[in-house]
């Protein structure tokens, strides 16, 4: 099936997408817009799109000192040989994971899960320099892992992390956040951000904890052709 995804969807953009997806014989639609803009929101429900999820992002400085990492786990680069460990901990971790993929009852849950570890699997293959991939190890073990983006000279990200199940309660995920603020502010980004689900409250516990503060929240709808 082909499928598209549509960014900053408007109420004024919305039929030249639903123009581009017909003639591209487009089989499913992932669009996007900021959740102030009610008025794409209540427009894309008109023409039969679905609410999948509402993502929060939330952002910090990262110039200057760093917080402290008490974790006993090393927070460090991708090393070669390693893809394999990091796609282990990408499918424990995803197994169940409840994103837009998953929120839509015409997908099937399996492949749901595979989307996420497929996406591990890519930056950790990808030859992009603005991307990276940061592991938290102990023992000789892969426990945990970040996907990291640079967005522009001024915002690095942290798009992907995955913890296994039986490293978590560790503070391990800590480390990692701490980790990707120290990589963006290697490559002199100004800010990190990260997002995730509104419901995911675990996550943004830690984060507003090290500093981050809200930054903007995007709605997701799904459209079937």
């Amino acid at each position: 099936m082909t499928t598209a995804k549509a960014s900053g969807v408007t109420a004024q953009s919305l039929a030249g997408t639903l123009a581009f997806c017909s003639e591209q014989r487009v089989g499913l639609l992932v669009a996007r817009c900021p959740a102030a803009d009610l008025a794409a929101a209540q427009a894309m429900e008109r023409e039969g799109f679905g609410l999948m999820d509402t993502l929060v992002y939330f952002s910090r400085e990262v110039a200057g000192p760093q917080p402290e990492d008490g974790a006993q786990v090393a927070v460090r680069d991708l090393a070669a040989g390693e893809t394999g460990a990091v796609v282990e901990v990408a499918r424990q971790a995803f197994t169940g994971y409840f994103g837009h993929y998953h929120a839509d009852p015409k997908l099937d849950r399996r492949q749901c899960d595979e989307v996420y570890v497929d996406w591990a699997r890519r930056t950790c293959e990808s030859a992009d320099r603005a991307e990276g991939v940061l592991v938290a190890a102990a023992g000789g073990r892969v426990l945990a892992f970040a996907t990291m983006r640079v967005n522009s000279a001024e915002e690095g990200e942290g798009v992907l992390f995955g913890v296994a199940p039986a490293a978590q309660g560790r503070g391990i995920y800590r480390s990692l956040m701490i980790g990707g603020m120290r990589w963006c502010a290697a490559r002199r980004c100004r800010r990190m951000v990260v997002s995730t689900q509104i419901a995911n409250l675990a996550v943004q516990k830690v984060w507003t904890r090290l500093g981050f503060e809200p930054s903007g929240a995007l709605l997701t709808f799904h459209k079937w052709f």
